[in-house]
């Protein structure tokens, strides 16, 4: 049995934690941005592949007591690293993180575990330095109160690289994120959804992509396919598994609009990208069924006028620290009780970084939840409005001239 660590947005640790359960593995406690749980060999590939909201999946190497840098060395010494590692392997040590500990240095804590790694390949391999012309590997460190966590990183680039968004544009929302959003939200596929502000796509896409059951990590590879405890075979039957429970037979209804045509034709893009990625693994196992692309139009959000009588309005407009200023936002924001009005009925999430935003939308929130997205500590604001059965709208209380969906 391993133990492994899954990183994510600070503050969706239960989120998190929920997943790992839901793919039927056993929680081991958990830190800020960190949830521990002990899987069989499967997991570390399994993790990788389904888990929406962690941003990096590690093997548990190593956790002792450590107060001074013998005891530092000799720990990581004692890991079998030769079982990890091939012999032209480049193991770098990427971050320290230190709390509490006498040994706070973080130069000084990446030179030592480094070193005892390195140490252990050459007397095991046989040779007098690591070449260092293979894969390069990753191993972070933690330093909490004296106690040494020794990772290995299976997951390479970052999970939220899902592969499909060959475009950005402007401060885009991290996939990890929006897959947070939706489950904070408690969203489900037969609820209809918008975003107002689709920027790149990332929040429709995302939703697309757990509707229809679409593992996240179809598009890409992982460190851990670089390591000798990757077994191909066995990584190629769980690909497969995953790709016969992709759901093509339900019913989605999701959109998302931008006052920017060039935010709109990226986010068709990113979502044509995303859509392929899921088609390939089903002709992975000699399908050729199709999922439905999220639609996107362009439009202001003031002229939108919401198509179904409840649903759920998700975004993440521009703020101060993103785009334009935080006088500029506040003005925005002011505006969205446009939103407030057309989309009477439906569910509303918004995630800001402005302290202000309740204020200046004129509406207070149900429920706050904190959430670190990236650098940034961000707020998602979740409005409860519906409370009637999903139909289409009857277009009474729309205004004149409003966009349709």
């Amino acid at each position: 049995m391993n133990t492994l660590v899954a990183l994510c947005p600070v503050g969706a640790e239960k989120i998190l934690g929920n997943e790992i359960k839901h793919l039927g593995y056993k929680l081991a406690g958990n830190a800020p941005g960190r949830v521990f749980f002990e899987g069989d060999n499967d997991a570390l590939f399994y993790a990788n592949l389904c888990l929406r909201t962690a941003d990096r999946v590690f093997l548990q190497m190593a956790k002792y007591h450590a107060e001074d840098f013998d005891q530092l060395f000799d720990g990581t010494y004692s890991v079998p690293w030769q079982d990890f590692f091939k012999k032209d392997s480049k193991i770098v040590i990427d971050k320290v993180r230190c709390y509490k500990s006498k040994l706070n240095s973080e130069h000084a804590i990446q030179s030592i575990i480094q070193k005892a790694i390195y140490q252990k390949l050459t007397e095991r391999f046989r040779m007098s330095s690591m070449p260092e012309t293979g894969t390069e590997s990753t191993v972070r460190v933690y330093m909490d109160q004296n106690e040494a966590l020794i990772l290995l990183d299976l997951s390479g680039l970052p999970l939220h690289k899902r592969g499909y968004r060959v475009d950005g544009g402007i401060a885009p929302l991290r996939e990890t994120v929006a897959a947070v959003l939706l489950q904070e939200m408690m969203w489900r596929r037969k609820t209809p959804l918008h975003d107002p502000f689709c920027g790149s796509g990332t929040i429709a896409i995302e939703a697309a992509l757990y509707a229809y059951n679409v593992a996240p990590g179809f598009g890409r590879r992982f460190a851990l396919e670089s390591l000798p405890i990757y077994n191909e075979k066995r990584a190629l039957e769980i690909r497969a598994k995953e790709a016969e429970k992709i759901r093509t037979d339900v019913e989605v209804r999701i959109t998302g609009s931008d006052i920017s045509q060039e935010a709109v034709d990226r986010a068709k893009k990113n979502a044509e990208y995303a859509c392929v990625m899921a088609g390939r693994a089903l002709q992975s196992i000699g399908s050729d069924a199709k999922i439905i692309r999220p639609d996107f139009i362009q439009a202001d959000f003031v002229e939108l006028s919401a198509p179904y009588e409840t649903g759920l309005l998700l975004c993440n407009p521009p703020y101060g620290e993103r785009l334009g200023d935080e006088e500029e936002a506040a003005e925005l924001y002011k505006k969205m009780d446009e939103l407030w009005n057309s989309f009477k009925g439906w569910d509303i999430g918004v995630i800001t970084s402005h302290k202000s935003f309740q204020e200046n939308f004129g509406h207070y929130a149900n429920r706050l939840k904190d959430i670190k997205a990236g650098n940034l500590d961000t707020t998602l604001y979740i409005y409860s409005n519906s409370t009637v059965p999903v139909k289409k709208s009857t277009g009474k209380n729309s205004s004149k001239g409003k966009v349709r969906f």
